[in-house]
C-alpha cells in the first residue's frame, strides 16, 4: 500500500512541482499503516498542515480513500501524527490563493484543518476531488447514490490522481 500512496503523491508533485513537501516516502508509509484492507486509495497529495506561514517543515501525506480522508506525518526522530476525516465529520471546504501558493481549509465538526504551501495550479484539482468525494459520500449516507454511480466516481477520482484534471 505504501508504494501506491507514494506513487500517487509523486505524480501529484510532478504535476505541481512548486508544492512544498519533504520526506514523502516516510509520510506515505505512516498513511499506509492505517489503511484498512477493505479501503481503496483514490487520490493522494502532500501539503503542509500548519497554522503558521513561517513553519514549512510540517509536510503531511493526505490520502483520499473510498471511505475517508487520512492525514499522516512521520516525525523526524520517532513517532508520527495521524488524523482521519470521515464524511460525517466534514462540514466545508475553502480555498485561498496567495501570491505564490494556495491553501486548502477543511472545516470539520471538531476542528479546522489548514493545508498550505500548495501550488496555486493544484487548487482546482484538489477542490474537484474533495468536493466530489464528500458530496458522493454524504449522498451515500442518505441512500441516494446507486452502486453504479459510486463506482463511476471512484474511477473518475483515480483517473484525476493519475492524469490530473483535464
Amino acid at each position: 500500500m505504501t508504494d501506491i500512496i507514494y506513487k500517487k503523491i509523486k505524480e501529484f508533485k510532478k504535476r505541481y512541482p512548486t508544492t512544498i513537501a519533504w520526506r514523502l516516502k516516510a509520510h506515505s508509509k505512516v498513511a499506509a499503516e492505517h489503511i484498512n484492507d477493505d479501503e481503496e486509495v483514490l487520490y493522494a497529495f502532500a501539503a503542509q498542515k500548519l497554522p503558521s506561514v513561517f513553519n514549512i517543515t510540517s509536510t503531511y501525506a493526505i490520502v483520499v480513500t473510498d471511505k475517508r480522508i487520512l492525514l499522516a506525518q512521520k516525525r523526524v526522530i520517532f513517532g508520527y501524527f495521524y488524523y482521519t476525516i470521515t464524511p460525517d465529520m466534514f462540514n466545508d471546504l475553502t480555498l485561498k490563493m496567495g501570491l505564490f501558493w494556495g491553501k486548502v481549509i477543511i472545516d470539520t465538526v471538531k476542528e479546522t484543518v489548514n493545508l498550505t504551501f500548495i501550488s496555486k495550479t493544484a487548487l482546482r484539482e484538489i477542490e474537484t476531488v474533495l468536493s466530489k468525494y464528500m458530496m458522493q459520500e454524504k449522498r451515500q449516507y442518505e441512500s441516494e447514490l446507486t452502486h453504479e454511480e459510486h463506482n463511476k466516481l471512484k474511477e473518475e477520482l483515480k483517473d484525476i490522481s493519475e492524469n490530473g484534471e483535464k
